[in-house]
């Protein structure tokens, strides 16, 4: 009983330890993966590893990002919209891929630092200036971002690689989960003492659609019969797990990529298509070659969660799994666009191999982001809603369960804040911090508790729309408000804008003022800019 006593004592002094240090924090995030790609979100995809930290976690149904890569990444990273710090356009002012933040806006990491975190990033980046500058430790930074089959381009702590020349057996999303695990290794042998926040930015499933053909293999036959099966498959186990008390959207034949490139729509062969027809009505040709590309896309996801897994047992090995808080999430919508860049598209070549050049397209795109409406880039649904998988074993107690407030990537950041109990400093190099409009989820993580706000609020290439509520008015570029009502519509089928001029009008409003208040704080600041930097539109606008 003494014995027993004795281990009782000890056990609870690890706990006490264990509740009271710091948590480790971990972002993972995906590359325009769509709502519906995770089975915890309905797929039949195989992401048990991302699946178990859903059962023993918290799945947001109603999170948000900014409907494109590099609007995000700023958002979730500064905590601010991305309008608001020069790094996308506002209808008055330039801004975009190419903007630079102002001085006042630092990322997530400087606040961190003090408090003694030290700061891994592994992945894609897309923002602006060096990794190590934002305040990271140690990061790879995979610019190359159009063969997922080489280390050319790519950069280590900010010095561009030199691959060997002749290379093998290389694939960016295994090469993302090494450098991880190389840093948490390090992490635990030299740094034990210290928290860490690892950022972890998978360019998978973005195309190009390239996977190794063992995992396109697994999925090769599996999507022969069309986007229309798959979205019903997919929205029935969506209503079984609670995800969702709306319709299903409606196929939009008349929506097609959001940029056009005929010419590469020739390049890659008569078996593309550019538009979400009906399956029945394409050749069988076309159908086996889009259902190609949907397996390849569903063998970019299947391994990025086995990577993820293996990231996860790192965590383990260390003995941190416990106190790391992991969030997952993706940058933007399934995405729909179609073009052939980089080294070109050889149609001889194996699909999903390094000489081919393959996007989702918007057929299957429809499916990836079920039960929403559109794709990455526009400001419905489809376009910016995402999985948020939060887990933390020893901050959470609940496990499984849903949370249905309304939420958004710059809530990372003053989520992270208000636990950790840190306060922002009123300036940032000798400038003012203007005040962020994000809000703290931590009063979710204990219950399905709705965040207060005003708005929420999105622009991106003249696609606009704020949300108030359950709320939503948004427009695509050139196009009229509708207006919509998410609490019994977020497939976005019933206008309600005729019915209820007002509402729209006040909602049009709010949108004009955010929009206002965004612009002045831009062009205040904008002769911060080095000259040419953040006027015009990105020459990476299509990424």
């Amino acid at each position: 009983m003494k014995a027993y006593f004795i281990s009782f004592c000890f056990a609870l002094m690890a706990w006490s330890s264990l509740s009271a240090a710091k948590p480790n924090i971990v972002f993972i995030l995906a590359d325009d993966l769509g709502y519906s790609d995770l089975g915890c979100y309905g797929s039949e995809i195989a992401t048990p590893n991302l699946d178990l930290l859903a059962k023993n976690g918290l799945r947001f149904t109603q999170f948000y990002n900014t409907a494109r890569c590099w609007p995000t990444r700023s958002a979730l990273m500064s905590g601010y919209y991305a309008q608001q710090i020069h790094r996308d356009a506002l209808p008055e002012l330039g801004g975009g891929g190419q903007g630079v933040r102002q001085k006042w806006a630092p990322l997530l990491p400087k606040f961190l630092k003090p408090s003694g975190y030290r700061s891994y990033h592994s992945g894609k980046w897309h923002i602006d200036g060096e990794v190590l500058e934002g305040g990271f430790d140690r990061s790879l930074d995979m610019k190359n971002q159009g063969n997922f089959f080489t280390a050319k381009g790519n950069s280590i702590d900010d010095i561009p690689v030199t691959p060997p020349a002749d290379e093998q057996g290389y694939y960016a999303t295994t090469a993302t989960a090494d450098h991880a695990i190389e840093c948490l290794k390090d992490h635990a042998a030299n740094h034990g003492d210290k928290p860490f926040f690892h950022y972890i930015p998978f360019i998978a499933p973005h195309f190009p659609l390239h996977a190794l053909p063992e995992d396109i293999a697994k999925y090769r036959d599996n999507y022969l019969k069309g986007w229309e099966k798959l979205r019903e498959s997919r929205f029935s186990r969506q209503k079984e797990m609670g995800l969702t008390k709306t319709s299903l959207s409606a196929l939009e034949p008349e929506v097609g990529p959001p940029y056009a490139f005929p010419a590469d729509i020739q390049k890659l062969g008569p078996g593309e298509i550019n538009r979400p027809m009906p399956w029945d009505d394409l050749t069988d040709e076309q159908r086996r070659f889009q259902a190609t590309k949907m397996a390849i896309h569903a063998a970019m996801i299947d391994r990025m969660d086995q990577e993820i897994g293996r990231i996860l047992a790192q965590i383990q090995a260390m003995g941190a799994y416990e106190n790391t808080l992991i969030f997952f999430a993706s940058d933007n919508g399934a995405s729909a666009e179609i073009m052939v860049r980089h080294g070109g598209h050889d149609p001889a070549a194996p699909p999903g191999s390094a000489a081919t050049y393959l996007c989702l397209g918007p057929g299957f795109s429809s499916a990836a982001n079920t039960p929403h409406r559109r794709h990455k880039t526009w400001v419905h649904e489809g376009g910016i809603s995402t999985p948020l998988i939060v887990h933390w074993p020893a901050g959470i107690a609940a496990k499984g369960e849903l949370r249905t407030t309304p939420a958004h990537v710059i809530d990372f950041v003053p989520t992270v804040l208000d636990l950790l109990d840190i306060e922002k400093p009123k300036e940032w190099n000798g400038e003012p911090i203007p005040e962020a409009p994000g809000k703290s989820l931590v009063p979710a993580f204990a219950k399905d508790a709705t965040i207060a706000r005003d708005s929420l609020w999105w622009l991106h290439e003249g696609n606009k729309a704020i949300r108030v509520g359950d709320w939503k008015l948004v427009a695509a570029k050139d196009e009229a408000w509708a207006l919509y009502d998410l609490k019994t519509d977020r497939a976005e089928q019933n206008d309600l804008s005729a019915k209820m001029p007002e509402k729209a009008k006040e909602l049009a409003d709010l949108w004009q003022k955010q929009t206002n208040a965004f612009t002045a704080l831009a062009r205040q600041t904008l002769a911060q800019q080095p000259k040419g930097k953040g006027k015009g539109k990105s020459k990476k606008a299509v990424q």
